[in-house]
């Protein structure tokens, strides 16, 4: 496997992005909402939180942080965590901000969906620009793995440019470098649309090792022709592989591009499988049936596992498999971030069952 993994580092996984905090009224929907639960999240953030916090592993996030009470509401959760931060700091005027961004989002329930809105208004994170990291700093004890995602390559013409400086700054270090596609239209939009993303998120991945994404990622952020992604099979990996000789053709310098499948008969019953494409060789997970408690951050946790593995020297199959256990066991936690024990990881991921541990 040519994925060169450092055998020491005093990191062994990076991300860039924005942190955020998600209100959630849990079954009810917001207008019925009388409380709320906090969840300290981000597509990015979340990755580093569960390899240290499930997988014990020495993890960090290079973010945006605003001395307020989020602020700090915020920084006790990373903390908790365990993930070492690197913050830019922006000072919060009382009135207007810069903010943490919130994202609004209730579970749904059965033929209910979820629902997800967001105030990312004088958002910090999307302040971001390059120069405001040390990254000689940060990468001279070492980092084995960088990280960052299409959310917050999203939020604004700078945040894509502080990507690919990171992005480089790894790789003249020997790290790994990933990037979760993440598309999201209603972001894209704000900045200048679909083919805007497009252009931006090109520039990162000639940068990148290591793609996470599903086919509709990859048709709608790498503008590549794909088959109808609304009228077909959501677990078919054939046509994910498919796709994946096309973005290895425009990509040749990619080694690795892997996805979740996930068909959604109910919010709250769901059909499970993930898919690993690495230098050629293709591995699928078996499918299971997810009863799901909460299924913001399933991709996030599969992402993880999958990282971990590598990270941990298994063989492919094991790899995705960890990946695969671990996203699933996420969506049965409210929040976003894991609160998962490894044990358990590798129990489901050998084929364990829900039956009582006594």
């Amino acid at each position: 496997m040519s994925l060169a993994i450092k055998s020491t580092a005093a990191l062994d996984f990076l991300s860039l992005g924005a942190l955020v905090h998600r209100i959630d009224p849990g079954l009810l929907p917001f207008r019925k909402a009388r409380t709320f639960d906090v969840h300290v999240s981000g597509g990015e953030y979340n990755v580093a939180a569960n390899l240290s916090d499930c997988f014990g592993l020495n993890t960090g996030i290079a973010t945006a942080m605003v001395d307020y009470p989020i602020g700090e509401l915020v920084q006790t959760r990373v903390k908790e965590m365990g993930v070492t931060p690197f913050y830019k700091w922006f000072k919060h005027d009382g009135v207007r901000g810069p903010n943490i961004a919130t994202v609004y989002s209730d579970r749904g329930q059965g033929v209910r969906a979820p629902v997800v809105f967001y105030n990312r208004a004088n958002e910090a994170g999307a302040l971001l620009k390059p120069g405001d990291f040390d990254w000689k700093s940060i990468f001279a004890n070492g980092v084995k793995w960088f990280h960052s995602g299409g959310i917050f390559a999203a939020l604004s013409e700078t945040t894509s440019q502080v990507i690919i400086e990171g992005m480089q700054a790894a790789k003249a270090t020997g790290a790994i470098t990933s990037f979760d596609l993440n598309y999201r239209a209603k972001l894209w939009a704000s900045v200048g649309g679909d083919q805007k993303g497009v252009e931006t998120i090109s520039r990162i991945v000639e940068h990148v090792d290591c793609l996470v994404g599903n086919e509709e990622d990859l048709q709608k952020g790498l503008g590549i022709e794909g088959q109808n992604v609304e009228h077909k099979s959501k677990l078919d990996p054939g046509a994910f592989f498919q796709m994946i000789e096309k973005v290895t053709k425009k990509y040749p310098h990619i080694k690795l591009v892997a996805t979740t499948l996930r068909e959604v008969h109910s919010t709250n019953r769901h059909d499970w499988a993930a898919v690993l494409w690495l230098e050629g060789k293709t591995y699928v997970s078996p499918t299971m049936q997810l009863d799901v408690i909460d299924r913001i951050g399933g991709g996030d946790g599969f992402a993880a596992g999958l990282i971990y593995g590598l990270l941990a020297g298994k063989d492919p199959e094991q790899a995705l498999r960890l990946g695969w256990a671990h996203g699933a066991l996420l969506t049965t936690f409210p929040g976003d971030t894991t609160m998962a024990k490894l044990h358990e990881v590798e129990a489901l991921a050998k084929g364990g069952s829900a039956r009582v541990q006594r």
